[in-house]
């Protein structure tokens, strides 16, 4: 038999007040109902830990010596019982994301802002990587939630879309296709392209949507970052095509965005995570956030 959280509670209170009628007051049981919890208590321990001889009671050398190991244990319970539901509560705890640059620029500030406002005490663990290195973050738990892409190989992750982003063409304010109010892909293949690096679904997705418009393109260069490609247009190396989640920051380069046509590219932007069931209350609460 082993001794319940209840029973060292009754144990002590008894030892500290040496009044079976003052403890279960306390306690708010019966005073045959804490005798009962006493004796499995000592039946648990193996003897007496109160004499049981004079009117009030005393500790016996072993209940003594054993009453500081309750407190103790009784002290660390209840701290760590306060942590889990502080964590329920979301008055404690971390959410770990990994996110791709072009939401982390763009979305993301807003959206954690508002989350920080609501769970001031919630310490947020953010990896703004490439959308390959969201999705191995997710699989291997550095990150609760991924933000990214649909990926074409899940990995055995599940991946919950909230939104869909379309590419856009950037081009600079006096640029010939700047007034138009749509564009082409076949349009951007006329002038020096600005590229994601070979081997990024970005770059990918790119060389599709030229191979459909049925041109050849001239690639004046290729970056590692969207962040990178807006900065080069804006310095007049070329022209680009990017998801639209970039478009605020793209804005704030002065280039001017057009919707990209024939074909149109779209992907689904969404919340890649291992299981529901497994979730942090944090992960769980953003993910209600994010999703709606």
């Amino acid at each position: 038999m082993s001794a319940t959280i209840k029973q060292l509670r009754a144990f002590v209170t008894v030892a500290r007040s040496r009044s079976l009628a003052q403890a279960s007051a306390q306690l708010h049981i019966s005073q045959p109902a804490l005798s009962i919890a006493i004796r499995n208590l000592e039946d648990a321990t193996g003897g007496q830990l109160f004499s049981r001889e004079a009117r009030q009671l005393t500790l016996t050398p072993e209940g003594g010596d054993f009453l500081s190991r309750a407190e103790q244990l009784l002290h660390s319970w209840d701290q760590s019982l306060d942590a889990v539901q502080q964590a329920f509560r979301l008055e404690r705890g971390q959410l770990r994301l990994a996110v791709i640059p072009a939401f982390a620029l763009n979305r993301l500030p807003a959206l954690l802002a508002d989350f920080h406002r609501r769970y001031p005490h919630i310490n947020i663990l953010l990896e703004d990587v490439v959308m390959e290195q969201v999705t191995q973050s997710v699989q291997e738990g550095r990150a609760e939630l991924g933000i990214s892409f649909h990926p074409d190989d899940l990995g055995g992750l599940e991946f919950i879309p909230f939104n869909r982003d379309r590419f856009i063409a950037v081009v600079p304010p006096q640029h010939p296709l700047a007034s138009k109010p749509k564009v082409r892909w076949c349009d951007l293949a006329n002038f020096p392209f600005i590229a994601m690096n070979r081997g990024s679904a970005v770059r990918r997705w790119t060389d599709d949507a030229f191979q459909q418009s049925c041109k050849a393109v001239h690639y004046a260069c290729e970056a590692n970052q969207l962040s990178t490609i807006g900065q080069l247009v804006r310095a007049g190396l070329g022209i680009s095509a990017v998801p639209s989640l970039c478009e605020a920051q793209v804005r704030e380069y002065k280039l001017k965005c057009r919707p990209l046509s024939a074909p149109v590219v779209s992907q689904e932007v969404g919340v890649l995570l291992k299981s529901r069931d497994t979730l942090s209350t944090p992960a769980n609460a953003f993910l209600s956030a994010i999703t709606g």
